[in-house]
């Protein structure tokens, strides 16, 4: 197959640290942690009760409010974000496509969890007044593939549309797949990446009774702390991560501004368990393995690697394992961070948000940091970039990003050259 050069024209943010992507990228790289108490809902009674919502957030900017309260919040963060990265790229949101043709306009915009807050209010009303009165909408707002849905019919995109639920892999294959359907001339753009809002009641309970995040809940600014060795858990957070992707050539007769190239895209499974990665880092390895060899780059070209890096105890010690099996050497030299410390886990959002983080470093020339490093953990030995940015041409950024179920994915970007 003779692939097509795709590359990123547009960017989109919706997070606990900004609603866009100027706002995001100067808190992320500042270091400004996003993360507080709950407080949208008691959570008195809860282990954990910190996370990273999403601040001043008004969805009737964006729709009208009919129209928005036919959408669960992880869509209205999903249309949010994709308004932003299709007015940088110069594409319509008001379905005039001119010289573009809609019918090669995909969407892969996707939740790892969907629409748990409908849920939650939709179980309850079924408690409480019985089933006669459940909304007709239920349905529609709660599945996860309906992000993409209601951008394609927002903007009249007709080409590739569909999700995929990876956990908190989602975003990452989901700009990963869209990245090969342009290569492999099924679309020739694509709006792609992840949204998530499981900030509610149950979804706390449901992480608190794993055990797997942080109960800090007296100092949240210093909560999210990957890769120290006195981290104790994750902190979850929610929001949306948008990416144009487009075929160069179409994007070159357009005018569009190329921000980065991307270049390569590896996916694994772990097969070893529901929760824990593999305690080798194979599966993680293997996936950017993939992405370096469909790139055609050598493990020492890598200039950093934005890591899955959650702040809990297995996932850092075998994704350090990870970086180590698959870049060699090499992975001494390569600067790492998680930006996870800043804006927490956005879980299926994560991987789109933090492929922005890639494609800034390229563009402004900066690794930002891992905050809240204290005490090193000899089993994570590797350059983490600890709690200041460091300014550096980035040539080539890979995320990383692993979901419960042994789910892996590495995305490869590279500086434009043309």
């Amino acid at each position: 197959m003779n692939k097509r050069r795709v590359v990123v024209t547009g960017c989109g943010v919706i997070s606990c640290v900004g609603n866009d992507v100027k706002t995001f990228w100067d808190a992320v790289v500042n270091g400004r942690c996003g993360l507080g108490k709950v407080t949208r809902f008691d959570v008195s009674d809860c282990r954990t009760q910190i996370a990273g919502e999403v601040k001043d957030f008004d969805i009737c900017k964006y729709l009208s409010f009919k129209d928005s309260k036919r959408m669960d919040t992880f869509c209205h963060y999903a249309i949010a974000a994709a308004d932003e990265a299709m007015q940088q790229a110069g594409l319509p949101i008001n379905g005039e496509w001119g010289n573009v043709n809609p019918d090669r306009v995909g969407v892969l915009v996707s939740s790892g969890i969907g629409g748990l807050g409908t849920i939650t209010e939709q179980c309850r009303t079924l408690f409480e007044k019985g089933p006669a009165r459940i909304s007709p909408l239920m349905i529609p707002m709660m599945i996860a593939d309906i992000s993409s849905g209601n951008i394609s019919i927002r903007y009249g995109a007709k080409g590739p549309n569909m999700a995929i639920v990876t956990a908190c892999a989602t975003g990452c294959h989901s700009i990963g797949e869209s990245y090969w359907m342009i290569a492999r001339d099924d679309a020739d753009v694509m709006i792609a990446g992840g949204a998530e809002a499981s900030i509610t009641r149950l979804g706390i309970a449901g992480f608190c009774a794993e055990k797997a995040m942080s109960t800090r809940n007296d100092d949240p600014l210093h909560a999210s702390r990957p890769f120290d060795k006195d981290r104790d858990g994750f902190v979850m957070s929610e929001g949306s991560g948008v990416l144009i992707l487009e075929e160069l050539e179409h994007a070159k007769r357009r005018g569009a501004e190329i921000l980065a190239e991307v270049v390569g895209y590896g996916c694994s499974g772990d097969g070893y368990h529901i929760t824990s990665p593999a305690p080798d880092g194979n599966g993680g390895a293997r996936a950017m393995k993939t992405a370096l060899r469909h790139a055609g780059i050598n493990p020492g070209d890598v200039t950093y690697i934005n890591a899955h890096g959650t702040s809990t105890e297995l996932n850092d010690k075998f994704e350090t394992l990870a970086i180590k099996s698959a870049f060699g050497t090499a992975a001494a030299e390569i600067a790492v961070s998680s930006t996870k410390g800043v804006t927490g886990h956005a879980l299926g959002a994560a991987g789109g948000l933090e492929s922005i983080v890639c494609v800034q470093s390229i563009l402004n020339g900066v690794v930002p940091p891992t905050i809240n490093y204290e005490t090193p953990d000899p089993e994570c030995d590797l350059d983490i970039t600890p709690n200041t940015a460091r300014e550096m041409e980035v040539k080539v950024a890979l995320n990383s990003n692993l979901g419960f179920g042994g789910h892996n994915a590495a995305l490869l970007f590279r500086k434009f050259e043309d």
